[in-house]
């Protein structure tokens, strides 16, 4: 990365996930400074993505529709939220998805349980932020804190959980020589 200045399009216009895209980004490459563009762009799937697959997918998917709209941009970021079941428990986490020119760097954010009465909304068709604010008393609760906010009393909020799978999927692009190369020479 040499430019000082580069251009992230984010695919949210959800704040949380303009400021994790933004302190990923930062957090990874301190010396250059960052604006992010917010574009509305469709994800392809469920609001609500019940799989691990299908979570990734729309990422990817916003990701290439952001990368449409705005192709003069240095890099641009998908993240999606998604919910999986495991062992009859309903686990939350997100995707990210980061490219540029050069490649595409891939990361999944720590997951962790809801309770049942979130699981049990959402397992109705109600999507997570939705189901928070019913639970939790809330209103438009995805656009702040999250439900991981909310379940830790904001010990970690969604920005942090997303933050972490920003910088991660940064990691190809900080390392870009090692990504690209093929094979240690014998």
């Amino acid at each position: 990365m040499s430019k000082t200045e580069q251009t992230i399009v984010v695919s949210s216009r959800n704040p949380v996930k303009i400021e994790a895209a933004l302190r990923g980004f930062r957090k990874m490459f301190p010396g250059v400074h960052f604006e992010a563009i917010p574009v509305s762009v469709p994800s392809g799937v469920a609001d609500q993505p019940m799989t691990d697959q299908e979570t990734l997918t729309g990422a990817l998917n916003r990701v290439n529709n952001a990368c449409a709209a705005h192709p003069e941009a240095d890099y641009w970021i998908g993240i999606e939220g998604g919910v999986e079941t495991h062992d009859d428990e309903l686990a939350a986490f997100a995707w990210v998805v980061v490219r540029s020119a050069t490649g595409i760097g891939r990361a999944r954010s720590a997951s962790f349980y809801l309770p049942g009465i979130v699981a049990d909304l959402v397992g109705q068709g109600m999507e997570l932020g939705a189901a928070d604010d019913l639970v939790f008393n809330k209103s438009n609760s995805k656009q702040v804190s999250g439900a991981i906010g909310l379940l830790t009393d904001n010990a970690v909020d969604r920005a942090q959980l997303y933050e972490q799978a920003v910088a991660l999927a940064l990691v190809r692009f900080k390392n870009e020589a090692l990504y690209l190369q093929k094979s240690l020479e014998k």
